[in-house]
């Protein structure tokens, strides 16, 4: 069914707009204004796309530790798939957002995490969709009645502990998925401390993909996890886990399929400070 392993262009969506085994998530989201994606969603989306918020649906609720944007409890995650009419294990499902990946690579990396193989990002996200000419309605879709059933991959994940204990090990990898000044600690405009996890290199999550949210070609995706090819371990990190799922998405492209993600990230590392 998909053109490619994770990501599916406009043309592929729309050519497959109508089939039975395919839901669509719009993952529209802005740290600054929360309201805004739901808000873009009624207004515009592709049809048929169900709406999924990052702080309502794809994050649980904020504690002391864990970061900012918690993994959503699994059942609560599931539950709300089942009535978008997502199957287990069978429903194709499609993501996408306006902000190169970002939050619609938080859902293809949960999907994943829950067991569920059959998800892609669309190239372009929502913007691409547009500039093609494709329809976008206002409609709502009605409730689905899917059955999922979730199996949790728990060798995905590390928590800060086996960050601590592993970063320095040389055969481990630890990548800082945030812009170069954040990682310097040069500027810190959400958390409330700067700086990076001691051990960590930087691989901006934006050097993905192009400024219109294209993924660049694979060979620049290899090319650029090259040095990590001989690490026996890779963790990718960001500020509360979202973006660095957009790394997370590189390397699979890239043919490294076995890196973790530690959720909490700098938010949930600095919260023991």
């Amino acid at each position: 069914m998909k053109d490619t392993d994770s990501i599916i262009s406009s043309k592929w969506l729309f050519e497959n707009l109508n089939h039975p085994d395919i839901a669509i998530f719009d993952c529209r989201f802005s740290l600054a204004n929360p309201q805004l994606g739901k808000q873009q969603y009624q207004a515009s989306h592709i049809p048929g796309s169900y709406y999924l918020d990052l702080n309502k649906d794809l994050s649980s609720t904020l504690q002391k530790h864990g970061g900012r944007h918690p993994l959503p409890d699994v059942d609560e995650f599931a539950d709300k798939l089942s009535s978008m009419g997502v199957n287990y294990g069978q429903t194709f499902v499609i993501a996408y957002d306006d902000s190169r990946f970002a939050f619609a690579s938080r859902l293809w990396w949960l999907l994943r995490y829950l067991g569920h193989e059959q998800v892609a990002v669309l190239d372009g996200g929502f913007n691409g969709w547009v500039a093609s000419n494709y329809p976008v309605t206002d409609n709502i879709p009605s409730k689905g009645n899917g059955k999922f059933t979730p199996q949790l991959q728990a060798h995905m994940i590390v928590d800060r502990e086996t960050v601590k204990n592993c970063k320095d090990l040389p055969q481990v990898a630890l990548i800082d998925s945030r812009e170069s000044d954040r990682y310097q600690g040069i500027t810190e405009p959400i958390d409330k401390i700067a700086g990076h996890i001691p051990g960590a290199i930087n691989y901006p999550w934006k050097e993905v993909t192009d400024s219109d949210g294209y993924l660049l070609p694979q060979q620049q995706q290899c090319n650029r996890w090259s040095e990590l090819e001989n690490n026996q371990e890779i963790i990718v990190y960001c500020g509360s886990g979202v973006t660095a799922c957009v790394n997370l998405l590189s390397l699979e492209s890239s043919g490294i399929h076995q890196a973790k993600l530690y959720p909490g990230s700098w938010s949930d590392w600095i919260s023991y400070e």
